[in-house]
This record gives C-alpha cells, structure tokens and sequence, in this order.
C-alpha cells in the first residue's frame, strides 16, 4: 500500500490539471452516511425518523412530508448537522492540501457543500445534484437561488416536536409559493444559470487541460454513479496522457482492464489514505 500511495502523489505532482470526482464514499469517510441506519441517523434525526417513517437521511431527503413545517425540520436539522456539526472536515482539509497548489476542478454528486466550506474555491466545484444550504423556488418559477445558511440554522435552533415555527417557513419571493432546498429530488430541480455556469466551466476546464498531464481523483463514487466515473474513464481511455486514481472500498473498487495501465486503484478508508498521502509530500 505504502508504495501505491507513492506512486500516487507521483502523479498528483507530475500533473498539470487534476480533476476530482467525488461521490457517497467521500462523505461516509467525513461520518456523514446518508444511506445509513445508524447511531449517528438515530441520535440527530430518531425523532423525526418516528414521526414521519423514514429511516436514513436520503429517504428523508424524498420524503412527501404531511406539511411545511415538518419539511424544514428536517431539511434545517440536515444542514446544521452536515456543515455546523461535522466541520471542519479534516478529511476534505487533506484532500485540499494535496491539490491547493495545482490546477484542479471538481465535480461532485455530494450534498453537503463541504468543498467550499472547506475552503475550495466556488468556482471550481460543480455540485451536480446541488447542495444543502441554497433554496430555491419549489416549483422552479424563476431563474434565482438563495442562500439558506441564516434561515436555516435558525431554523435548526428554534425548531421543536418536529416543527419549526411558522414565522420561519420561506415563501417564493417571485409567486408566493413554496421554497425548497436546492437538491436534485425531483424534476423541478433548478438547472439554472448558475447551475449551467458550472457545468460549462467544469467541461472548458477537462478541455483546456487534456493536452497536457492531467489526472482524474476519483473519490467513493459507486459503481452506480455514472455521471461521474464515466466520463472519468472515457477522458483516460482517450487522452494519452491522462492518469487515473481511484480511492474506494471493497468491490466499488473497480479498474477496466482498457486503463489499467495508466490507473491506480487504493482500497480502504479514504480519510486514512488521504492523511497518509498528506505525510508523504
């Protein structure tokens, strides 16, 4: 293992560009498991999980909640747990301090917008499926997205029997209606300006790089996650001089045989490999 993770900071610092993909598995590494029955779900969530049935924060995600106020319990109790709870991230701190110094982009299925909480620059994060702390109109009747952390942490605070009171409940600035947070759970889902913004600059980014060293690092993205690792592996197999690194456990570990050659696999817990990688340079 010591002697992957050499050749893998290698490669972080003999490319010109590095492109990091990040998915579920980065955010488990952080304690943040969305899929999870666990004691970190039962001591933050158990008594809205009672109340409304779901049982880990993703089903609470796509959960039809029976009004507005049992909504924004649990969407301010996800916020205040993922950023004011769990940062600073040290695992995202790491990883930071393995590319500050390079030209880097990422791209990332995650919700909990620990990169540019951590310090990574806005600009240079693609937040596929969006990201806990911004809202949006819930029906999607205008172009704007609004920032939430004052709303919500308030919301968070004052919040009680799985309500938070109705002063606190946003409305639509534009029609008056029901606001949501900006993740992808349905097809109002806001793809926007900003949105558009960012997947353009991700893609002039991958393609301004691909003539020189560029590396994608990709991070606990599931085999599933095709908007991610897919494109990663189409971009290695066709620019020659492109290099691949993948951090992940078990089974979701996988390499095609088609890049082997210019592709590192390192199974195990991604925080513990990024700090060992930390130690090395």
């Amino acid at each position: 293992m010591n002697q992957l993770l050499k050749d893998a900071l290698q490669h972080i610092e003999e490319a010109d560009a590095v492109v990091i993909g990040a998915s579920n598995g980065l955010s488990i590494a952080a304690g943040i498991h969305l899929f999870a029955d666990d004691n970190a779900f039962s001591d933050n969530f158990g008594d809205l999980a009672l109340q409304q049935g779901f049982r880990c924060i993703i089903h609470g995600c796509f959960h039809a909640f029976p009004a507005e106020a049992e909504k924004w319990a649990f969407y301010s109790r996800m916020f205040a747990y993922f950023l004011h709870d769990r940062m600073p991230d040290p695992v995202m701190a790491d990883l930071l301090t393995l590319v500050k110094n390079k030209h880097h982009f990422v791209v990332t299925s995650n919700i909990d917008a620990h990169f540019a909480a951590a310090g990574f620059d806005p600009e240079r994060v693609f937040e596929i499926e969006g990201n806990c702390r911004n809202l949006q109109c819930a029906n999607a009747c205008h172009d704007q997205l609004y920032p939430g952390d004052e709303l919500l942490a308030t919301m968070a605070r004052e919040q009680a029997n799985g309500k938070v009171p109705a002063a606190l409940i946003p409305v639509c600035p534009a029609c008056g209606g029901k606001m949501q947070v900006h993740i992808e759970t349905g097809p109002r889902f806001l793809k926007g300006a900003q949105w558009q913004a960012r997947q353009t600059a991700y893609r002039d980014f991958v393609t301004q790089a691909q003539d020189g060293k560029i590396l994608f690092m990709e991070l606990g993205v599931g085999a599933r996650n095709q908007l991610i690792k897919a494109p990663f592996m189409q971009q290695v197999y066709q620019q020659a001089n492109a290099r691949y690194i993948t951090f992940n456990r078990g089974r979701e570990l996988f390499i095609p045989d088609a890049i082997a050659h210019k592709s590192l696999g390192i199974e195990g817990d991604i925080g513990h490999n990024l700090k060992q990688l930390v130690s090395l340079m």
